[in-house]
């Protein structure tokens, strides 16, 4: 046998790579294939050797120089064929985006694909390994004097200058959501940055001065002040930058603030700045917040702390470092990027700890995102924007700091439909950094469509629906709205040209938490109408609080319509607040905070076609007569044990809906299988009602998730 130094290597890539492809087009020759593996060289082929060549060739080491290689192939190729570009084992770091372009484009019949070699691991990485090497025990007394005694002998540091790590972020003096500071993974967990509480909420103990309001126009700058209970907060070193994440007003809306000053003697805390909607008591809830950014709160495992001005990382770890793989977030730009391509499919990568987004997908026809796992995000997993056709498959999205999946195309004057599809993805725990308004799925645009997807655990929203005639289909949504209120799981809202969609065939099971005010399952806000609800399936959904929230909940709206839904266990499966002439008028006019004259008349025009013939109800919407009726319609649904069936403006006959106290016909009630039997009294009681396919909602099993999982679930 040769004893070549690159013999071993080469032996083992063409191990990885032969292992199996996915790659063949039956509709078009593969033209050329391109190969990846971390022992590549950037200097060879890109190709395989044959097993006893001699010579120094193979992969390449990087997937931009399988990129530019693709390119320089497609300058001088003919006809209509396909490209392969398959990634070995193994973990690409990445100091810069991933970036294609309208040149690395393929055609519909012949593709440009970029996929890990199958069955095995590939990273595609954001941030920068830190060696146990670099972690030594802290020793420096002015460190030592900040941290708990119980810290003491735990608390490692390492020196991110000597690591070549100089760029660090700063945190504004008051954001929302997740600026560009770098985060540390442990064995690809996130840790937690040093903060009190270490488990819940700190609360308000009385509201000194709420400070100005720039939300209503008062731009005085005079910040909140309050009072704290307790002594904690005293020891904090303010210069060092102490921030506080919370809930100062409403519990839909979260905010970081800076501290300004902590007056000890009379335990009270002056923000840097207002907050949004001033430091007031907006719900019923305590106002609550936790502070961040404290090196005198690393004071257990899985937590850190960044020194900037020294550039010191300090970490207490939940095991041997030695051992962990510890990566720290880096790359203050989208992980990948496909810009204005066509007919590209992205396959099978790992795709992580990045400080904004893990995938960008903008303008272009049919790119395909499938099978990645895209985590431990600074901010969105994918987003999708522009374009026609696009669609992410198959994917899991999880631990983000922010959103997981955005997609948004069409054109809302013309009402000229995307076409993009999210399918069969897995998303959770995001919202990780923004806790409200941080979609696990949002649809905007026109005509996109969500099937299959499985939503779950998050404390606030986790659909948003933007725009008209998207679908939502056979998806599960479960345990969201768990720490927040006044919201639902699904939102749409303050726009009544956004209308046409259709939510239909979904599972909503554990939807929010007993806090006050209220919240739902779907929730049509202020003003939202022309949307329909059908053939879904509720289990123990919504709280109706104070107010009037329900199930499926309307505010302020009409023209909604809910049918052939089934209700579980729900406490009023209907609710509505509905708005008298006064109110409606002004928001007409521009007032209440909505802004319609220039949504309905500027950005879109529905009092003309393409919005007056799609939605014959709009014509004359603005302008409402003195005395019309404002209603949304519920027909042919079946309410199980509820407590109450609606409010407000919905009608909801009982002789075209039933509810009753027992089981109206389950498969397995006390198991959850909620279909219907053929012989249930649902059907003889509801005349017209459809079979609800309660066995397709959420995962499917197929070529690109072949072990989706039944999800298992609980009636607790």
């Amino acid at each position: 046998m040769s004893s070549h130094p690159f013999l071993a290597t080469l032996v083992m890539i063409l191990a990885v790579l032969l292992s199996g492809s996915l790659f063949a087009d039956p509709t078009a020759p593969v033209g050329v294939r391109f190969y990846v593996a971390t022992g590549g060289n950037d200097a060879w082929s890109g190709k395989l050797p044959e097993p006893n060549a001699a010579g120094d060739d193979g992969p390449f080491a990087t997937i931009a120089r399988a990129r530019d290689a693709v390119r320089k192939w497609k300058q001088t190729a003919t006809g209509d064929q396909a490209v392969a570009v398959e990634i070995g084992d193994g973990t690409y770091f990445l100091d810069q985006t991933l970036s294609l372009g309208p040149n690395d484009s393929g055609s519909p019949k012949a593709r440009v694909r970029y996929q890990a070699a199958p069955g095995k691991e590939v990273r595609l990485c954001g941030g920068q390994c830190v060696p146990p090497a670099a972690f030594q025990a802290v020793s420096e007394s002015s460190v030592l004097a900040r941290l708990e005694p119980a810290a003491h002998g735990k608390v490692l540091a390492a020196d991110l200058k000597a690591l070549g790590v100089t760029r660090l972020g700063e945190f504004p003096v008051r954001y929302r959501g997740a600026p560009a500071v770098p985060e540390l993974f442990y064995n690809d967990e996130r840790m937690t940055l040093a903060h009190w509480p270490n488990d819940d909420w700190a609360t308000i103990a009385k509201i000194i001065d709420s400070g100005s309001n720039p939300r209503i126009g008062d731009h005085s700058g005079r910040p909140g002040i309050f009072q704290y209970d307790g002594k904690r907060p005293n020891r904090w070193n303010v210069e060092a930058g102490v921030w506080l994440q919370g809930y100062w007003c409403f519990d839909w809306y979260d905010e970081v603030i800076r501290i300004k000053a902590i007056d000890r003697q009379n335990r009270q805390i002056t923000l840097a700045e207002p907050h949004l909607y001033s430091v007031k008591q907006g719900n019923p809830s305590p106002r609550r917040y936790c502070a961040l950014n404290l090196l005198e709160e690393l004071d257990r495992p899985g937590e850190f702390y960044i020194d900037r001005q020294a550039g010191r990382l300090y970490f207490w770890p939940p095991g041997n470092v030695a051992d962990a793989r510890i990566v720290l977030s880096t790359l203050n730009e989208p992980v990948l990027s496909l810009e204005n391509c066509n007919h590209v499919t992205i396959r099978g990568f790992i795709v992580e700890t990045g400080l904004t987004d893990g995938v960008e997908v903008s303008g272009g026809t049919d790119v395909r995102i499938e099978a990645c796992r895209v985590r431990n995000l600074r901010q969105l997993g994918i987003r999708v924007s522009g374009g026609a056709e696009h669609r992410v498959e198959a994917c899991d999205i999880h631990d983000t700091g922010t959103g997981g999946l955005l997609l948004e195309g069409g054109d809302r004057k013309s009402l000229t439909p995307a076409g993009h599809e999210a399918l069969n993805n897995h998303i959770w725990d995001f919202s990780r950094h923004q806790f409200t308004s941080a979609y696990g799925l949002i649809l905007g645009g026109v005509g996109n469509r969500a099937a299959n997807n499985l939503v779950h655990d998050a404390p606030h929203q986790a659909i948003g629906i933007q725009g008209n005639d998207h679908v939502l289909e056979y998806n599960v949504v479960h345990h969201v709205c768990t720490e927040t209120d006044d919201c639902g799981a699904l939102y749409k809202g303050r726009n009544p040209s956004c209308r046409g969609n259709v939510i239909r065939y979904n599972f909503w099971h554990h939807i929010g938490s007993p806090m006050g005010h209220g919240n739902a399952a779907i929730y049509f806000d202020d003003g939202d109408g022309g949307d329909t609800v059908f053939g879904n399936v509720f289990f123990r959904c919504g709280e109706p609080g104070k107010g009037s929230f329900g199930t499926v909940f309307s505010h302020g709206g009409h023209g909604n319509l809910a049918e052939n839904n089934i209700f579980i266990e729900c406490r009023r499966a209907l609710g509505s607040a509905p708005w008298n002439d006064k109110r409606w008028k002004a928001a007409l006019g521009g007032g209440q905070d909505c802004l319609w004259t220039e949504r309905l008349l500027q950005e879109v025009d529905i009092t003309s076609p393409p919005y007056t013939t799609r939605y014959p109800e709009l014509v004359g919407f603005m302008d409402p007569q003195p005395g019309q009726p404002r209603v949304n319609r519920a027909v042919r649904n079946v309410m199980v044990l509820c407590d109450q069936l609606s409010g407000g403006n919905w009608q909801c006959p009982p002789e075209e809906n039933w509810a009753t106290q027992k089981d109206p016909g389950f498969v397995d009630f006390e198991g959850g299988d909620f279909r219907l039997r053929p012989n249930a009294e649902a059907f003889e009681k509801v005349p017209g009602f459809q079979p609800i396919p309660f066995e397709k909602m959420g995962l499917r099993s197929d070529a690109l998730r072949p072990s989706a999982r039944a999800e298992k679930w609980s009636r607790e």
